[in-house]
């Protein structure tokens, strides 16, 4: 038996979301995509960069040590092409930055075929996923990475953490044939950071090869971590290292000061982001084998990756569509006993009531979520 998950109604989520990152002297503009990105993370069932992590970060690495400015203006800085631009978020909480980059990448991908948007002096935008779902809604490709707050990752054949985390994520427009965007969503890391935290929440141990100790030797004690191993051996590293150089052709600087406050002199200690857009027709050569149209063609290659034999595969984005079903069935966020404790020590912060975990309802379980 699964562990009980609690029903939230979004408006109590939202409104809490909204008046902790207020506190903190975030600007309207900056707190409703804020909001926004956490409630998409929870309707996901992306536990590990829900609100709980977005304040856990902001307290550590933003406001409260000057990693992440309120209010901080974005500029455009100038470009030669048109379909690439460039900003520099001037250490603006991430979401707001984020949701604005994706939207100009599609904008520039309606009109020339592709979009990029590279982001200097960016402070984390959590959930990449939740991107370039949006890109998929609208009917583009989309993909994003960036680099991680800090540098928690060893190299493959190295002992020291010189690498971030580093997500990547892909999404394509496939909700009107299969029911969702395929979405391709990691972090570089054997598992997130977030993911430590999480487990470190409720007393359940990290799963073998994920992270070592301060001495450089593999725990499974989330409490004892001291630094991430990347996901399959040289190939996780190698992912993880493309962050790394875009941000360094973008214009971060050493790993190893990200999220370090305050930076040497003259250093920066800030993440970077890319975004892209690409519009479906932009790759179509249209010359579809036996007379299919692009989504034919689409849905023959799916089904024939899980055809006979693969009954039991499931298309990545499967899961996270699946949570967002049963959270609209409950009609509600649904979140852990430990995670009802966690934002009631944020409401308490805030001068709000307490949610009534006795008042509310459990989510029925569902085979596979």
């Amino acid at each position: 038996m699964s562990e009980p998950l609690h029903i939230v109604p979004a408006a109590a989520h939202d409104a809490l979301v909204a008046a902790a990152f207020a506190r903190r002297g975030y600007q309207p503009d900056e707190v409703a995509p804020m909001v926004r990105l956490c409630g998409e993370t929870a309707r996901h069932g992306i536990r590990t960069h829900n609100a709980l992590k977005a304040l856990h970060l902001d307290h550590l690495f933003g406001s409260a040590v000057g990693g992440c400015v309120p209010g901080a203006p974005v500029e455009r800085l100038p470009s030669r092409f048109p379909a690439a631009q460039v900003w520099d978020a001037h250490c603006k909480l991430g979401p707001g930055v984020a949701y604005a980059a994706m939207h100009e990448a599609m904008r520039l991908a309606d009109r020339f075929g592709v979009g990029t948007v590279a982001v200097d002096n960016a402070w984390h935008y959590l959930w990449g996923g939740a991107y370039v779902i949006e890109t998929a809604r609208g009917g583009f490709i989309g993909y994003t990475n960036c680099t991680a707050t800090l540098a928690e990752v060893v190299p493959h054949g190295g002992t020291r953490p010189t690498l971030g985390t580093n997500p990547h994520s892909w999404a394509f427009p496939t909700q009107d044939l299969v029911g969702f965007p395929v979405l391709v969503d990691w972090a570089t890391s054997a598992v997130a950071m977030g993911r430590v935290q999480q487990l470190e929440r409720e007393g359940k141990p990290l799963p073998p090869g994920s992270a070592v100790d301060a001495a450089g030797r593999p725990t499974t004690d989330p409490a004892a971590a001291a630094a991430l191993l990347p996901f399959g051996a040289h190939k996780g590293y190698g992912l993880g290292l493309l962050d790394e150089l875009f941000a360094a052709y973008i214009g971060g600087s050493r790993p190893t000061l990200r999220g370090r406050y305050p930076p040497p002199p003259g250093e920066k200690a800030s993440s970077c982001f890319f975004f892209q857009a690409i519009h479906p027709d932009a790759l179509a050569a249209g010359r579809y084998a036996a007379g299919r149209s692009r989504a034919e063609n689409v849905m023959a290659v799916l089904a024939d990756i899980l055809g006979p034999g693969n009954e039991g595969a499931i298309l990545p984005g499967a899961l996270e569509a699946r949570h967002a079903a049963r959270c609209a069935a409950a009609g509600g966020l649904l979140f852990s006993t430990a995670e009802i404790a966690a934002f009631n020590e944020i409401a308490a912060e805030c001068g709000l009531p307490p949610w009534d975990i006795a008042a509310l309802r459990v989510a029925a379980e569902q085979p596979g979520i």
